[in-house]
């Protein structure tokens, strides 16, 4: 259930290329490289790239247009951005993707901003 969760998000990652997917963990892909410009980005450009992978996600989830979920994806990136602590933040830099705690604060701001979770 989790792996599926995983590899969805991954992907979306990977073919946005500058949009890192909002949740994922060790089973990333060994091939995966996450975006250098994560390592320097300030935490309301991360916001902004983890808005923008909600809206690419959810999208395709709903079969909607990105625009319509402006203010949900908005919601939701910054719901989570503001329940990672420091040590969350860096792994996302590091790794372009959540740990298992940031996840399960990402899964919670899915819910609280009425987003479709991803069918795992």
């Amino acid at each position: 259930m989790i792996s599926t969760f995983r590899a969805l998000l991954t992907a979306v990652a990977i073919s946005t290329s500058a949009t890192p997917a909002f949740a994922a963990a060790s089973s990333t892909p060994t091939m995966y490289e996450p975006d250098p410009a994560l390592k320097t980005a300030s935490v309301s450009e991360l916001r902004e790239r983890v808005n923008q992978a909600c809206a690419i996600t959810q999208a395709k989830l709903q079969g909607v247009t990105e625009i319509s979920l402006s203010r949900k994806c908005d919601c939701y990136a910054g719901r989570t951005m503001h329940a990672l602590s420091a040590d969350e933040v860096q792994v996302y830099r590091d790794t372009g993707v959540f740990d298992d705690s940031a996840r399960e604060k990402a899964l919670s701001a899915i819910d609280a901003c009425r987003l479709q979770r991803p069918q795992l």
